[in-house]
């Protein structure tokens, strides 16, 4: 099925806005307003990308990453810590080190 570019920009424009305004009006780190509000901004915006893409065979400059599980991130961010951990550790030892004249 192809969608008018127009009606798809019209809807990604309404997206924009209501992801904006559920941002605004947060209620606690976790509101399910703005995860919701995010998916149909995701969603507008594909389907406007595939309308630029089938009518006009243009595309947007954007990309959107794919999600990662959260237990992949945290253990990515972990992994991240302990590597600067250690060159911490390392640099700390060779400024305790006697210099020998």
């Amino acid at each position: 099925m192809t969608v008018d570019p127009r009606a798809a920009l019209d809807r990604l424009i309404a997206a924009l806005e209501a992801h904006y305004h559920a941002v605004e009006s947060r209620h606690g780190e976790d509101d399910p307003a703005v995860d919701d509000a995010y998916d149909v901004l995701a969603d507008a915006f594909e389907v406007y990308d595939d309308a630029l893409g089938t009518v006009f065979g243009e595309a947007t400059p954007f990309y959107l990453g794919e999600e990662e599980d959260e237990s992949e991130e945290d253990e990515d961010d972990d992994d991240a810590d302990d590597e600067s951990d250690e060159d911490w550790s390392a640099e700390d030892e060779d400024d305790e080190a006697p210099v020998s004249r």
